[in-house]
């Protein structure tokens, strides 16, 4: 049977019995109409939803025969079920409301289909975490806590992050000590998560326009020194962004090997060691081919022992080196090529 996967890398879908269950899916939803695809596709998760509409979306030349075998094993799978189905919760819930009344049946439902809130919950995961994080922050601490609480772990860490710094560890402990939220809480939350929900079509897309702007810079013909030049008399304060994005730490691979040396006699050995784990190829020989033999030999020493080092600690280390680049340029003592210029001899 063909894998999901090897479907995206092409438009033709398989025919009769080699199709895979995601491919008879994709066809069955395909042929029901928009409205019913729709209401379906409202019932699959995240992960789900985005497999399978991705080969929706890229399927063409299907065959009568393919659609046929999808629809045929569709209803025979159908007619395969007894056609006494359980109780949807609408349905128990009026029965149990007056059995019970309405707040223990709403106890007693939350802990058979799970709480209420969460389908509620899992159409935010469509948002950007900086944007929650917006539109959370005016909120007390503990409804941040129930809030992120229903969240993904992953998407709620990345919206804490999004968050300001100084209150991350009273929001982190408010969500540890959560075991059991009252009623009245969760209705709260119901009340904010709809008003998110109902704000989603006005969230913002973020550009990162600096960096943008370093980039494009980078790939313009002419003199570009020039251009920077004219760009600071409209605003030096954006341009001095400008030029820091520019120092990113790859421009090291381009500069003149007196620029390099002295680099190397001003920062420690120990720093790039760290800076240049994982590095681009031309970043590292650039580097070591500016050393003398033996110190280049203690140098890969001094890297191997160094062992594995976490991404966010070369990055940093990564930024420090460059902001005593920026620092040298700045008083005279080195000049650095910030561009690609071509060269010639």
């Amino acid at each position: 049977m063909a894998e999901p996967n090897s479907l995206l890398n092409s438009p033709i879908i398989p025919s009769g019995s080699n199709l895979s269950p995601l491919e008879q899916a994709a066809i069955v939803l395909l042929s029901m109409g928009e409205e019913p695809a729709a209401g379906v596709l409202r019932c699959l998760s995240r992960e789900e939803l985005l497999e399978v509409t991705g080969v929706m979306s890229r399927l063409s030349g299907i065959k009568v025969e393919s659609v046929r075998t999808s629809i045929q094993r569709f209803f025979d799978e159908y007619r395969e079920q007894s056609g006494v189905h359980g109780a949807s919760r609408s349905y128990l819930k009026r029965s149990l409301d007056m059995a019970l009344g309405n707040e223990i049946a709403s106890s007693v439902l939350n802990s058979i289909y799970g709480d209420a809130i969460r389908p509620l919950m899992a159409r935010l995961e469509w948002a950007s975490p900086k944007w929650l994080a917006d539109f959370i922050a005016d909120e007390h601490v503990r409804m941040q806590a129930v809030f992120l609480a229903f969240l993904p772990a992953a998407m709620a860490g990345q919206v804490i992050d999004a968050l300001p710094a100084e209150g991350r560890d009273l929001l982190l402990i408010n969500i540890a000590r959560l075991k059991e939220i009252d009623h009245e809480l969760l209705i709260e939350l119901e009340g904010l998560v709809n008003r998110c929900i109902a704000s989603l079509g006005s969230q913002s897309a973020t550009v990162e326009g600096t960096r943008q702007a370093a980039e494009i810079l980078n790939r313009l013909s002419g003199n570009k020194q020039q251009m920077v030049e004219l760009l600071r008399a409209h605003d030096p304060e954006v341009v001095s962004e400008i030029e820091m994005s520019m120092y990113d730490f790859y421009i090291l691979s381009r500069q003149p090997d007196t620029v390099l040396q002295r680099l190397l006699e001003d920062i420690a050995l120990e720093q790039w060691a760290i800076a240049l784990k994982g590095a681009e190829p031309e970043v590292r020989d650039a580097i070591m081919q500016t050393m003398p033999r033996r110190q280049a030999q203690s140098f890969e020493d001094t890297m191997r022992r160094a062992g594995p080092v976490p991404l966010s600690r070369i990055e940093q280390t990564r930024r420090d080196i460059m902001a005593r680049v920026k620092e040298l340029v700045d008083q005279g003592e080195i000049e650095v090529q910030l561009f690609a210029e071509a060269t010639a001899e």
